[in-house]
């Protein structure tokens, strides 16, 4: 299983800035390794975020993303104390979800 996510979620005004610093290799399927054989490709493909159980983000990503993928968005209504989960899956069928609580 990869490594877990780092999620940040910090409410002001009404609104929540939620930063996610996802782990993952993310290959292309167009490096090569020293012996000149092709890296299979690997990949996020999806990543979905819920505000207390209820989505609120839905991404479809590709093998231009870079490896360790930072990503950040801004939620209204939330606000200190509710449950961020930010999941994704990959072209291989891998999975992970964590959570964090807005502070």
């Amino acid at each position: 299983m990869a490594d877990p996510m780092r999620i940040r979620a910090q409410a002001s005004g009404g609104n929540a800035t939620v930063r996610v610093l996802m782990a993952h290799e993310m290959e292309t399927g167009q490096r090569k390794d020293a012996s000149g054989k092709t890296i299979p490709a690997w990949f996020i493909q999806e990543v979905t975020a819920s505000l207390n159980g209820k989505p609120v983000l839905t991404a479809e990503w590709g093998p231009a993303v870079s490896k360790n993928p930072f990503m950040q968005f801004t939620l209204k209504g939330a606000k200190a104390g509710d449950k961020v989960s930010v999941s994704w899956k990959d072209n291989r069928g891998e999975t992970r979800t964590d959570e964090a609580t807005v502070s």
